[in-house]
């Protein structure tokens, strides 16, 4: 009896370092590839379904497209439907006798939870998932994801000593589709949906990235230029192909200790590794608190002080609040979907403790509009900077006119982004609706 199985593309687009797609390779008589877009953020109920940003939907469809054409490659083809696929998945089932499905981890709650119902309708079918998005498998790690350290530096300490597993090879066969080729239908882009001239999605796109940073000596001088707030050059841009896995983050750490054994090994090449651990630490801190990832008090037990103003939120969103190097950071998110790891933490900054507004809504914002939105990075750095998360020190409040004078000493970025073009006090009314 023929085995036939799905795949489920979610994070992991890329055939090259893809376990779980690799298993399914060797296992299956017949494999259908599937990848289900769903054009709202569900994970943020606090707003309810949210349109993505133009910005983030076209990088998702060239990253989609590439993924196709290098499946076709090995005379296979990606199924991609705009729907659910708690809709999707049962309608194969039944279409062509699945016996196995498989995918990778995800940090992310809803798409666990999606996962757990398919696992509980289907015993008779098998289920198998790996990972592919973290540094380290979670039987690498020294301790259960029930007893994370509570904090990054204890985290960092014992998981550096750890092995990083070399990334996987690229497939050189896999088994066929059942379904006929023309099966493939590409998504419904929006018309206003616009490169933002920075980033190219796919597979190819990002090793090309990836091996042309490391070609440089960008990596020798990462640690004086990462936090800053414009250009190509300052940090090492892995982040959208990272975020939606058309690159792997055993890829990078690969080149990285490539490049520390051929050309140098200094404090910028360890701090490349360093941040990469960061990010490896939320991945394990979402799967660690799940939903408490999005809940207001986060993984505390005491709710912030803070409310939500309409109308602060939205002059935040437009870039239209007192704080010129926050509007220009808003303004070139708006423009580019990509803002910098530095831009990142001031906006957060002033968005909780100048505006005073609820996080949630602010984290919610940056997943519909960043082209390298992660679930756990996002999240649990929103966390961070508001006080509810893993950091042992409270929240984290950046004085903006501090730091737009170390990191835009000149006003070239304020200038490019109209950070003062359009200066507005917070707010309109006053506690009792009175006009101000």
């Amino acid at each position: 009896m023929l085995k036939i199985g799905i795949f489920l593309f979610t994070n992991d687009l890329r055939i090259e370092d893809n376990p779980a797609l690799a298993q399914a390779s060797r296992e299956m008589d017949k494999l259908i590839c599937l990848h289900c877009s769903e054009q709202s953020t569900p994970s943020t109920a606090i707003r309810g379904p949210a349109k993505l940003s133009n910005h983030r939907l076209h990088f998702l469809h060239q990253s989609l497209r590439a993924l196709d054409q290098n499946l076709k490659h090995q005379h296979q083809h990606l199924l991609m439907r705009e729907q659910s696929l708690l809709d999707v998945v049962p309608e194969l089932i039944t279409l062509h006798n699945v016996s196995h499905i498989y995918s990778s981890y995800h940090a992310g709650w809803y798409e666990n939870h999606q996962w757990k119902i398919l696992t509980s309708r289907y015993p008779g079918i098998v289920f198998q998932q790996r990972h592919s998005h973290s540094l380290f498998d979670e039987d690498q790690l020294p301790f259960t994801v029930a007893d994370l350290p509570d904090s990054f530096s204890k985290f960092r300490r014992v998981i550096e000593r750890v092995k990083i597993i070399a990334p996987e090879p690229a497939l050189i066969s896999m088994p066929p589709s059942p379904l006929a080729e023309n099966s493939f239908k590409p998504l419904a882009e929006s018309t206003q949906a616009t490169d933002s001239g920075m980033f190219e999605g796919g597979e190819n796109a990002g090793l090309s990235h990836l091996n042309g940073y490391f070609r440089q000596t960008l990596a020798s001088t990462y640690k004086k230029t990462r936090n800053g707030l414009d250009g190509m050059n300052y940090s090492t841009k892995f982040s959208p192909w990272l975020a939606n896995g058309s690159i792997s983050v055993r890829s990078i750490m690969s080149k990285l200790r490539d490049y520390e054994r051929d050309i140098e090994s200094n404090d910028s090449t360890y701090w490349i590794f360093f941040e990469l651990l960061w990010r490896e630490y939320y991945q394990w801190y979402a799967r660690r608190h799940q939903s408490s990832l999005f809940a207001f008090k986060g993984i505390g037990s005491v709710n912030p002080s803070t409310s939500f103003y309409p109308e602060r939120y939205q002059k935040w969103c437009n870039g239209n609040t007192p704080f010129p190097i926050v509007n220009a950071l808003m303004n070139q998110l708006s423009n580019t979907g990509y803002m910098s790891n530095r831009g990142r933490q001031l906006v957060a900054s002033c968005f909780v403790h100048e505006l005073n507004l609820d996080w949630r809504y602010g984290a919610a914002y940056m997943e519909q509009q960043l082209i390298d939105y992660d679930t756990a990075s996002n999240w649990g750095n929103w966390q961070y900077l508001a006080g509810v998360g893993a950091d042992p020190r409270g929240h984290r409040k950046f004085d903006l006119n501090k730091q737009t004078a170390t990191y835009d000493p000149s006003g070239e970025f304020l200038h490019r982004w109209q950070g003062s073009s359009n200066l507005e006090p917070l707010d309109s009314m006053d506690a009792a609706d009175w006009p101000i």
